[in-house]
């Protein structure tokens, strides 16, 4: 991550929320573009276990990724998850999240 200027970040956040009223409006538009964008399932590492993420949600005020590891589901806070490298496709609205928020 790290790889878009503070311009293309600017840019990637108003186009996610250039209808919003409000910071939950705002938030929820942030999350239907990670949804809409990201490939899914990709493949991770968390705490030295590889885990597939195969779905993201919205869960009170931040974004998870629903993480699978056989039977084993465990939702992450999106901003805390490791990205693979090279990261998945449409990571960049992770990162664009992140600056909304920072």
């Amino acid at each position: 991550m790290g790889s878009l200027s503070r311009k293309e970040l600017d840019a990637l956040v108003e186009d996610a929320t250039v209808d919003c009223y409000n910071e939950d409006e705002q938030l929820s538009g942030l999350y239907t573009m990670i949804e809409d964008n990201l490939a899914l399932p990709f493949t991770t590492q968390v705490l030295g276990v590889e885990v597939t993420v195969r779905k993201v949600d919205l869960r009170g005020w931040r974004i998870v990724a629903i993480c699978h590891r056989g039977r084993e589901r465990q939702a992450i806070a999106i901003l805390d998850l490791p990205l693979p490298d090279p990261p998945p496709g449409g990571s960049e609205w992770i990162e664009a999240y992140r600056h909304w928020g920072g």
